[in-house]
């Protein structure tokens, strides 16, 4: 226990004990950020059917593809407070981009979501191609239509999907050889693949140590 000129055995203890204890909340806020951080990373493995997330999931979701294609990505949107149309920040190579995320399954996209993308385009002092609108279902005509006019990307479910399965990081199935994808089960960790029809699997429950890995690895 560090010792202060003049200062009683009482007074040592107690300032001991918040430096104790001031350490240790830092310690379980740095923890809980990286169980966060790497249950957004591990989303593209776990997640083959993106409709199961819920809005903020799929933020996370977009946010760690574009993150694996070579971008620095922020997550600025909130679900409870308004966000100034604002979902994702990226940068890359001095350029940057904003994403509106629309976790939408079924109703298309129209033409108003991309005008109102296009006006935060504008008040952030940024050409359309610096916008990016991502969604589950997909665009209307007019919405396509408007988009190609402002050189705004619109990444419809299809395509998200696609380069969702180009990022994903897993090993392949020992049948067909496709990827395939961490899973749980009652009987513990066990990849399988996700291919229709194949009956390829690896169970984890001998190997904690490679399911462990792959909910922490990193990009």
């Amino acid at each position: 226990m560090p010792r202060l000129p003049g200062a009683s055995l009482p007074y040592l203890v107690a300032a001991n004990a918040l430096a104790t204890l001031y350490a240790a909340v830092i310690a379980l806020i740095w923890f809980a950020v990286q169980i966060d951080a790497g249950f957004r990373r591990c989303l593209v493995e776990w997640t083959t059917e993106l409709r199961h997330l819920n809005a903020e999931e799929f933020e996370w979701l977009v946010g760690e593809v574009f993150r694996r294609e070579g971008w620095t990505v922020t997550q600025t949107g909130h679900q409870d407070r308004p966000d100034g149309n604002i979902d994702l920040e990226m940068t890359r190579e001095g350029r940057r981009k904003i994403v509106q995320c629309k976790r939408w399954s079924a109703q298309l996209v129209g033409v108003d979501e991309v005008r109102e993308l296009g006006g935060t385009l504008l008040r952030e002092g940024l050409p359309g191609d610096a916008g990016v609108l991502v969604t589950l279902s997909a665009f209307s005509q007019q919405a396509l239509a408007e988009g190609k006019t402002l050189g705004m990307a619109l990444l419809g479910g299809r395509e998200l999907y696609s380069r969702v399965e180009k990022v994903r990081r897993s090993e392949p199935c020992p049948i067909c050889g496709q990827s395939m994808v961490l899973d749980r089960s009652t009987r513990g960790w066990w990849l399988r693949c996700v291919v229709p029809g194949c009956l390829g699997k690896r169970d984890l429950s001998g190997d904690p140590g490679r399911a462990v890995d792959m909910l922490l690895e990193r990009a």
